[in-house]
């Protein structure tokens, strides 16, 4: 199989309750940029998929950037508050996302700082999350999809809620430091200090895509479920790539959907193809493993639909709706 191992969790099943209800914070570094001046919100409207204007300062928006031809070229969450935007976004498209700020945003009216190395982020995890957060002294969690700045040691830190549907509870964003002082207050509290794959697990569970894994330099918006989870608005006007997106979603349908996957049993897989009725319909990107199951992700034609049992990687599986119930094999 040549899926990485940053797209598989081998997790107990005590793992999973843990991440679906107890208090997990996982620190991870991530591509971070800030746009500033009077032109930011302008500059930023046409380029992302998702509105920036409706839900006003103070909120936490997630997009995608898209090339001309309306394919993803990188995933990204967006924090705004009175004076700019941050974006967060995966750390290995650093480099597409400056190139691509460099050539979009006018100094003069969209000031860009790059912040990678400089911040971090931590992404909090599990129902039990709200109850840590003011045992850590870091308040109240927000209401979903909104922003809070925080006081720690007089730096900036930005606490957001996730946005419905989201696969984490919460994101801290600031200076790698702090966010390091504010995760050990938050393990002081009772949360547990987490691993990536433990946020892949997170992911994987909430059906919520990542790029390299079900998002590739192909994909389009609606492959990967941005309708279902928030990701793209119809009625905020025109941005790159719109053209394409706007088709698909009034007048036809992509050719291909997110779904999920649950094995049968915990045999060898041999490579990442899915098969049904002896025809390829797609392939599995992601994977959480535990002792006793197996499911994950993938893209798949949009004729499969949940219930259709199908063979992936050489192994029986059942094609099953997202986001995954807790039992993926309960029916």
């Amino acid at each position: 199989m040549a899926i990485g191992p940053a797209f598989q969790a081998h997790r107990d099943d005590a793992d999973i309750d843990r991440i679906r209800h107890g208090a997990t914070v996982v620190a991870a570094p991530m591509a971070i940029f800030r746009v500033e001046g009077p032109g930011a919100l302008t500059c930023l409207q046409g380029l992302l998929t998702n509105d920036l204007d409706k839900p006003g300062p103070n909120s936490l928006v997630y997009g995608a950037l898209l090339s001309p031809k309306g394919m993803i070229l990188l995933d990204v969450w967006v924090l705004r508050d009175s004076a700019g935007f941050t974006l967060v976004a995966p750390v290995e498209a650093r480099e597409t996302a400056l190139d691509l700020f460099k050539r979009t945003l006018p100094p003069r009216l969209a000031r860009l700082t790059d912040l990678s190395g400089e911040w971090t982020t931590a992404w909090l995890l599990g129902a039990d999350t709200a109850a840590r957060l003011p045992l850590a002294g870091l308040g109240e969690l927000p209401p979903p999809g909104a922003v809070r700045a925080l006081a720690v040691e007089d730096a900036p830190v930005q606490l957001a809620a996730g946005t419905p549907g989201a696969w984490f509870q919460a994101l801290l964003v600031g200076a790698t430091g702090v966010v390091a002082d504010t995760v050990a207050k938050l393990v002081g509290a009772g949360a547990t200090a987490g691993c990536p794959e433990d946020a892949t697990a997170a992911r994987v569970l909430a059906g919520w895509p990542a790029l390299g894994a079900e998002i590739g330099e192909k994909t389009l918006p609606q492959e990967v479920a941005f309708d279902e989870i928030g990701g793209v608005s119809y009625t905020k006007g025109c941005y790159t790539g719109q053209e394409t997106v706007a088709r698909i979603h009034f007048r036809g349908h992509p050719n291909r959907e997110l779904r999920g996957l649950a094995w049968e049993d915990l045999g060898d897989l041999h490579s990442e193809l899915v098969v049904a009725a002896e025809k390829e319909v797609g392939r599995f990107t992601s994977l959480i493993v535990t002792p006793t199951r197996r499911f994950g992700l993938a893209v798949l034609r949009r004729e499969v639909l949940p219930g259709l049992a199908v063979t992936a990687g050489g192994r029986p599986a059942t094609v099953v709706s997202l986001p995954f119930t807790p039992d993926p094999l309960a029916a």
